[in-house]
């Protein structure tokens, strides 16, 4: 894919990102690259690049997770994030469930990273119409019942054991197959901005 062509599908800039700039710079330089290097392996010209390291344009969630790639380092990083004395392991007791829209959650993942994992149960007739588009990829893990996994124009119906990978910005939909529900072990890409601390939350368009 040429560059230009690549700019063009890096998706809709996200507009409440922090300023990035000035960490776009230092990590490349941290990372022995030139810009025209850098730009070269992301798939970028070395203008959009510099306009990004410069502060005139800012970069879309595939152009972040690109660089973070190339430089070696993670969203957060490139954001200039810092959470001090993040903790690896998550205590089942620590848990605590969330319902929103008919959904219960529990936050499987330490807050601030740059991924949120989620044990999620959807009950049976719950959302199953509500088609989400969002920046990011997901995966997903059937515990427990089946899945019926609409994406695009296909769908799926995923058993215990079955697993999912994709684009979140394929438009999709997640329902219960059976009257029992469905479990399920949850990962998403996301960034870490004031609008998408979770994918949780009051508002059902957001769920994931």
């Amino acid at each position: 894919m040429s560059s230009s062509a690549n700019e063009r599908a890096g998706g809709k800039p996200v507009d409440d990102l922090p300023a990035v700039a000035p960490q776009l710079r230092a990590l490349r330089r941290r990372a022995g690259l030139t810009l025209e290097a850098a730009a070269r392996d992301a798939g970028l010209s070395p203008a959009h690049l510099s306009r990004l390291e410069t502060g005139h344009r800012q970069p879309s969630l595939p152009m972040l997770l690109a660089l973070a790639r190339i430089y070696g380092t993670t969203v957060s990083d490139l954001l200039g994030e810092t959470v001090a004395d993040r903790d690896a392991i998550v205590r089942a007791v620590d848990m605590d469930p969330t319902r929103a829209g008919g959904w219960t959650y529990w936050q499987t993942g330490a807050p601030g990273r740059g991924m949120q994992a989620l044990r999620v149960h959807v009950p049976h007739g719950s959302q199953g119409d509500i088609v989400r588009v969002h920046p990011g990829e997901e995966w997903l893990y059937v515990l427990r019942g089946r899945l019926r996994l609409r994406l695009g124009d296909t769908t799926h119906v995923l058993a215990a054991g079955d697993s999912a990978h994709f684009d979140s910005l394929t438009p999709h939909r997640l329902a219960a197959q059976d009257e029992d529900g469905v479990e399920l072990l949850f990962v998403h890409t996301l960034l870490q901005s004031p609008t998408a601390a979770l994918c949780l939350g009051p508002i059902i368009g957001e769920l994931p």
